[in-house]
């Protein structure tokens, strides 16, 4: 943003606005916001006929089954996938042999068409089996899901599996806390900030990042593994620790509390 003759960075995590202030530069924090009247406990999803029915029954999947869910983009430069795919399918094939009563929802679309993995050749090199895995429609993807669908698998997801490299905001993580459920995330970055008390985080070591001359962080699979074995052996349903978190995110309390000062402050010429 311009500020008279300055240009003011706009942080959008805790963890961004952190990083300016330790190299001396004056920012402003203003969050990503997510609207949390949609993105709230949904227990069904339009079929084919337009119908409402139980979004596991949609899904196939049985109400007992403990389902991982993972809303990533799968872009990449085509070497290194900053959304760790990797990492994250191999630690769902470890925990799966442990706990068979488990199922893996993807929504991304698995073709490396945009720099990304080929996460069919990923699942079958980790091991996952094809009957304890789903991934999203290509064509819906393409139109783009509802966001009323989406809401719906988050509320039926026991878990999101969310740990990365490194983050600068992580807006499903939000949507998925929206719908009362937990997440497993990366204890570093923007990561770190954006988690409910009652969700996961998992540790990692440091990678070198030369392109930008910075590190990543890998997330360590046993960390990833534990932290799904947490979230199976806790108390599983809709968490109100997790949807009060999120509310904080809500577009009209970003507005208010955020942005309309900022406005305010800037045609008022005061800064």
């Amino acid at each position: 943003f311009l500020k008279r003759d300055n240009v003011t960075p706009v942080a959008m995590s805790p963890f961004g606005k952190r990083q300016l202030d330790d190299t001396g530069i004056d920012s402003i924090y203003i969050p990503h916001a997510i609207d949390t009247n949609v993105y709230k406990k949904t227990d069904t999803i339009l079929n084919g006929e337009g119908e409402k029915v139980p979004t596991r029954e949609f899904m196939g999947i049985d109400p007992d089954t403990f389902l991982v869910s993972i809303v990533a983009a799968n872009k990449a430069n085509g070497i290194i996938h900053r959304k760790a795919y990797g990492e994250n399918l191999l630690a769902f094939s470890m925990f799966h042999k442990k706990f068979p009563n488990s199922h893996l929802y993807i929504h991304a679309d698995p073709a490396p068409t945009t720099g990304g993995f080929d996460l069919k050749v990923l699942l079958k090199a980790t091991g996952i089996p094809p009957s304890a895995v789903t991934i999203a429609n290509r064509e819906m993807l393409r139109i783009g899901y509802p966001k009323e669908q989406l809401a719906a698998i988050y509320s039926a997801s026991d878990v999101l599996l969310a740990t990365s490299l490194g983050e600068g905001f992580g807006v499903p993580k939000l949507e998925a806390m929206a719908c009362g459920t937990r997440v497993i995330a990366s204890n570093w970055a923007a990561c770190t900030d954006l988690v409910s008390e009652d969700s996961f985080l998992v540790e990692g070591q440091p990678f070198w990042d030369e392109p930008q001359k910075a590190f990543f962080q890998v997330p360590m699979l046993g960390s990833i593994v534990s932290a799904l074995e947490q979230a199976y052996h806790a108390e599983r349903g809709f968490s109100p620790v997790a949807r009060k978190f999120a509310l904080d995110f809500d577009i009209p309390k970003v507005f208010d509390q955020y942005w309309l000062p900022f406005l305010r402050d800037y045609f008022d010429g005061t800064s």
